[in-house]
C-alpha cells in the first residue's frame, strides 16, 4: 500500500509539472502573438507603471576587454552554436584610439578568435549573420571612400567590400530580409537607410527621411543606428532623437509609412526582440558615451510604453547593443566614462515578470 501511494504521488508529481510546462509555454506563445498584433501609438507613451518583479535577473560578467587596446564593443550578434560576434570600435573619429577595430567571436565556452582587424582610423560598426551563416560586417571609415561600406567573410576567411559608400556616409547597423536576398544599412551621417543585394553590388537609397537624420549640434551627431528586419518591417532606432521606428517593406520591397513605435530616448543605440514572432524590444541606452543620459537597457513594448530593466548599478558603462537567445539577454558595454570598462554581460529574462508588464 505504502508504495502504492509513493507511486501515485510521483505520477501526480509528473503530470503537475507536464501541466505547468504545457501551460508555461501556452501562456508565452499566447504572449508573443498579442504582441505582434498590438499597434504601437505615433509617440512615446511614456514608462509603464512598476510591477513586482526584476525582468531581467542573474546579470553577470562574460567577458572583459581592454580599452587602451581598442577592444570597445559596438555591437552583437548571437549565433546558433552558442557563439557572440561582436563589432570592436578600436579607432574612430570620435574615439582618438590608435589601434584598429577588430571583428571578434567568442564562443559558448569563452574562446576568442580574432576574425578581422581593420585599419587604424575605422570603425567596425554593424555585424550580422546570413541564415547561411554568412557574416557581413559595417566598416566606417571617415573621409575614405576606399574603405567605408560593408563587407563579408570570405569561405577562407578574408574580408571583401561588397557595398562601397560614399566617403561622407556612415554605415552602421545591418539588416538581412528573411529571404536572404537583400542586407540592409543604416546610415547615422546621412539619414539614409541603403540596401544591397547580399551578393553585393552598387548600394541604392532605400529609404531617406528626416527621421533617421542626426542632430547636427549634438556632441556625436549620429541618427539611424541600430537596424533590424522582424515582422515584416525594418526597425530602426535614432541615437540623437531618441525614438524607435518601424517602416514596413512592402510586396514590391518599398518602404512604408514610417512609424514611431517610442521616443524620448536619447541615445538609444542598438536593439533586438525577444522572439522571431514577438514586438516586444530590448534597447541599449548609451547615455554616457556623450554624457546625454542614463545607461540603460530598455524593454519596449508594442504599445510604445518601456520600462529600464537594467541600469548603472547593474554595472551598465556605455551600453551600445542587445542580444536575445532563448531567455539569455547579451549586453555590450564600450566602457567611454572612467573608470574604463569595456565587457559583454549576460542575464537571465524574467518572463513572468515581462508578460505582468506587457498587461499594463
Amino acid at each position: 500500500m505504502q508504495q502504492q501511494r509513493q507511486h501515485t504521488a510521483r505520477r501526480s508529481a509528473s503530470s503537475a509539472r507536464r501541466f505547468v510546462k504545457r501551460n508555461v509555454g501556452i501562456a508565452l506563445a499566447v504572449t508573443a502573438t498579442a504582441a505582434v498584433l498590438v499597434s504601437a501609438p505615433s509617440a512615446s507613451a511614456g514608462t509603464t507603471p512598476s510591477y513586482r518583479g526584476s525582468v531581467v535577473t542573474d546579470v553577470r560578467t562574460a567577458a572583459k576587454f581592454d580599452y587602451a587596446a581598442g577592444e570597445i564593443p559596438e555591437n552583437i550578434t548571437a549565433n546558433p552554436d552558442g557563439s557572440v560576434t561582436l563589432s570592436m570600435l578600436g579607432s574612430c573619429a570620435v574615439c582618438e584610439r590608435t589601434h584598429g577595430p577588430q571583428l571578434m567571436r567568442i564562443s559558448a565556452s569563452g574562446e576568442r578568435t580574432v576574425l578581422v582587424t581593420g585599419q587604424v582610423g575605422e570603425a567596425i560598426s554593424g555585424n550580422t549573420r546570413g541564415s547561411d551563416g554568412t557574416v557581413y560586417y559595417s566598416v566606417w571609415a571617415p573621409g575614405n571612400a576606399a574603405r567605408n561600406g560593408v563587407y563579408t567573410l570570405r569561405a577562407d576567411g578574408t574580408p571583401q567590400r561588397i557595398a562601397a559608400l560614399p566617403a561622407d556616409a556612415g554605415p552602421n547597423g545591418l539588416a538581412i530580409d528573411p529571404a536572404g536576398r537583400t542586407l540592409y544599412i543604416a546610415d547615422s551621417l546621412k539619414g539614409i537607410i541603403w540596401s544591397v543585394p547580399v551578393t553585393g553590388g552598387t548600394p541604392a537609397p532605400w529609404l531617406t527621411d528626416t527621421a533617421l537624420a542626426p542632430v547636427p549640434t549634438e556632441a556625436l551627431p549620429i541618427g539611424a543606428n541600430g537596424l533590424r528586419f522582424h515582422n515584416g518591417a525594418l526597425w530602426a532606432s535614432n541615437f540623437n532623437k531618441g525614438t524607435l521606428l518601424r517602416i514596413p517593406v512592402t510586396t514590391t520591397g518599398t518602404p512604408g509609412p514610417i512609424r514611431q513605435v517610442a521616443g524620448g530616448l536619447p541615445n538609444i543605440d542598438d536593439l533586438s526582440f525577444l522572439t522571431p514572432r514577438s514586438d516586444v524590444v530590448f534597447a541599449a541606452q548609451n547615455g554616457t558615451s556623450s554624457n546625454n543620459g542614463p545607461d540603460r537597457i530598455l524593454v519596449i513594448y508594442p504599445n510604445g510604453t518601456y520600462k529600464p530593466v537594467l541600469t548603472s548599478t547593474d554595472g551598465l558603462a556605455s551600453p551600445s547593443a542587445t542580444a536575445v537567445r532563448g531567455d539569455q539577454l547579451y549586453i555590450t558595454d564600450g566602457g567611454v566614462p572612467d573608470p574604463h570598462d569595456p565587457k559583454l554581460q549576460t542575464a537571465r529574462i524574467n518572463f513572468p515578470a515581462l508578460l505582468a508588464g506587457a498587461a499594463h
